[in-house]
């Protein structure tokens, strides 16, 4: 691949502060095809990209957009229409169990005290959205953290499509279905695992 790095410097994230970065490139690698990613300076949401971690790029997670995939890019996403949530999708092991859970974590960087399996907690927070507000996760630039020093987190956005300015109906009502059908697929992923691991 190119030995450049994005001209969009939204979507080349640095992992030098990482004191497990092999282990962070392995817990994000499950989320590539399952929540989309926003880029600010360039207000798109892309939600088919593919994950390198370029060995001329020591310590960088690069995402590249599919330049094929032209309808899976979502332009004009105004800055306002996306928030950080304060939640935190965090490997089982960290806690002592399987899967995945939702956390909150301290402004130090540590474990705060609830900790909910993720399938759950997700939806138990889509449930409770109104339909003009649904809850529509998404990462961007930081948002792959490392807690504890040893663990990696990953902290959600959220995009609200009634901020969306610039963006018809039918477009707010497309991109909603393609997160959301993401988010499906991570918990179909997540059930998977978790059968295996039974079985094993």
């Amino acid at each position: 691949m190119s030995t450049q790095l994005p001209t969009n410097s939204d979507l080349a994230w640095d992992l030098d502060e990482f004191n497990q970065a092999d282990r962070a490139m392995e817990f994000v690698r499950q989320f590539e095809t399952t929540l989309c990613v926003y880029s600010p300076s360039v207000e798109q949401i892309y939600s088919t990209y593919n994950m390198y971690f370029p060995e001329d790029w020591d310590r960088k997670l690069v995402i590249l957009p599919d330049a094929g995939a032209f309808h899976d890019t979502y332009y004009h996403i105004d800055r306002g229409a996306v928030t950080a949530t304060g939640l935190n999708i965090i490997p089982g092991q960290l806690i002592g169990k399987t899967g995945l859970y939702l956390a909150n974590v301290d402004e130090n960087r540590s474990l705060g005290k609830r900790q909910i399996p993720f399938e759950a907690g997700l939806r138990t927070i889509m449930r409770s959205r109104p339909a003009a507000e649904p809850f529509l996760p998404v990462l961007a630039k930081g948002d792959l953290r490392e807690l504890e020093q040893s663990w990696p987190v990953l902290h959600l956005h959220r995009v609200n499509p009634a901020k969306i300015s610039h963006m018809s109906t039918l477009d707010r009502t497309t991109l909603t279905n393609a997160i959301t059908e993401k988010l499906e697929s991570l918990f179909l992923q997540q059930q998977k695992a978790s059968q295996q691991a039974e079985v094993a």
